[in-house]
C-alpha cells in the first residue's frame, strides 16, 4: 500500500468510527460535504492564524509544528470528502495530474482557458 492509500485507509476507518459511535448514520453525502467544508473552513482560519496575517497585530514567532498540524487537519476532511464521493486514492491522484498538467498549461498559454499566461 502506498503512503496516499494508507492515508485513505486510515481515513475511511476512523469516519466509520465517529459515525457509528456518534450516531451520524443517514446523513446524506451532500450534507457530508457541506459539514466537512465548514470544517475545512475553521481549519483554514486556524492555519492562517498561525502565520501572522493581522498586519494590524504585532507579530508572533511562528510555530512551524502547529502550521504543519493545520495542513494534516485540512487534509483528513479532504480525504473525507473524497471517500464519502466515492473517489479513491487512485483516482484522486489521476485527478490531480490532469488538473496538475492544465494548471501548467495554463500557465503557457496553451489551454483553452484563457486568462492565466504568463
Amino acid at each position: 500500500m502506498d503512503k496516499l492509500e494508507a492515508i485513505f485507509e486510515y481515513q475511511g476507518r476512523f469516519d466509520t468510527e465517529i459515525i457509528e459511535k456518534r450516531n451520524l448514520q443517514g446523513i446524506s453525502m451532500e450534507e457530508w460535504i457541506q459539514k466537512e467544508t465548514l470544517a475545512m473552513m475553521s481549519e483554514l482560519a486556524e492555519l492562517i492564524d498561525e502565520v501572522n496575517f493581522k498586519w494590524w497585530k504585532n507579530p508572533k514567532q511562528v510555530d512551524h509544528a502547529a502550521v504543519k498540524e493545520e495542513l494534516v487537519d485540512l487534509l483528513h476532511f479532504l480525504v473525507s470528502m473524497c471517500i464519502k464521493t466515492g473517489m479513491d486514492a487512485t483516482e484522486l491522484h489521476a485527478r490531480y495530474i490532469e488538473k496538475n498538467k492544465e494548471n501548467f498549461n495554463r500557465q503557457k498559454g496553451l489551454s483553452q482557458k484563457k486568462g492565466y499566461e504568463l
